[in-house]
């Protein structure tokens, strides 16, 4: 099952963002730079997710680890290919820990707009997704959370007896 993380501004003239990584906290921390009023940010760690994702949407980006927990060790390269296979329009930017330099020039064989070997530098990141048009926050500039802190506080204290 793929999540969607979606804003308070409807419609479809909303951006939308398809994170594929088998690591939880890799979905969670590009899902939250990512995600803003004028983007919906899709998140899946298995490629058939992906693929159906693909399928239910008109995606503007796909950001994809290219080791993904399958059999191959390269099932991003893959869905790369699906993605240019079947709708040359999503621009897709790669990810993976395990990098060569083979990898590298597979990826853009491939059709990659992007390569990066993790660790991740976000800044140049968020440049290349702006360059593919999505509107991207500056990191500290974000949105205001939907609930503060002390919101939070507030609505605990009013929940119990105290």
């Amino acid at each position: 099952m793929y999540f969607i993380r979606v804003s308070a501004v409807g419609g479809d003239m909303k951006k939308k963002v398809l994170i594929v990584d088998d690591e939880p906290t890799i979905l969670l921390s590009l899902s939250h730079l990512l995600s803003s009023p004028s983007v919906s940010v899709i998140t899946t760690g298995k490629l058939e997710e992906a693929e159906e994702a693909l399928l239910a949407h008109k995606i503007d980006l796909v950001i994809a680890d290219i080791r993904l927990s399958g059999v191959y060790g390269y099932e991003g390269l893959h869905l790369l290919e699906h993605i240019k296979r079947k709708d040359p329009s999503p621009e897709v930017i790669v990810m993976t820990a395990y990098g060569t330099p083979e990898m590298k020039e597979a990826a853009y064989a491939r059709g990659a707009y992007h390569y990066y070997e993790k660790p991740l530098d976000i800044n140049d990141l968020l440049k290349k997704a702006e360059a593919c048009g999505i509107p991207v926050a500056a990191p500290g500039k974000k949105a205001k959370p939907i609930r503060t802190p002390s919101e939070l506080n507030g609505g605990i204290q009013g929940s119990f007896k105290f």
